[in-house]
């Protein structure tokens, strides 16, 4: 059975950092286009970040590019995303997302492109 399972998040001043990571059981993450998504309360599911199996292409949304990062280690079947210079802003709920359509250097972005995802977890960034 495929499980997957977010964790990291917390609460955290403007301009820290957190990790969240991605951990799958029933399954090897390393076969499956991997994407964070997010939601804040009353606002739609945003695309944030996606890298490909290759691990050769990654994707940012303009809101988090320059201070997020994707990766993975396949050793430990997780998928991280670090997140530095936290903006009031980035309080959500984040999403891992996976797949197995998206084999290669393809780095599926959208929502509807992913059949796996996770409970979330909460990230805060408040003063």
């Amino acid at each position: 059975q495929v499980h997957i399972v977010e964790s990291g998040g917390g609460l955290v001043q403007p301009g820290g950092s957190l990790r969240l990571s991605c951990a799958a059981s029933g399954f090897t993450l390393e076969n499956y286009a991997i994407g964070w998504f997010r939601q804040a309360p009353g606002k739609e599911r945003e695309g944030i970040s996606g890298i490909s199996t290759s691990t050769r292409n990654t994707y940012y949304a303009d809101s988090v590019k320059g201070r997020f990062t994707i990766s993975r280690d396949n050793a430990k079947n997780t998928v991280y995303l670090q997140m530095n210079s936290l903006k009031p802003e980035d309080t959500a709920v984040y999403y891992c997302a996976a797949d197995r359509t998206w084999y290669g250097d393809y780095v599926a972005i959208h929502a509807e492109e992913y059949d796996y995802w996770g409970q979330g977890t909460q990230v805060t960034v408040s003063s």
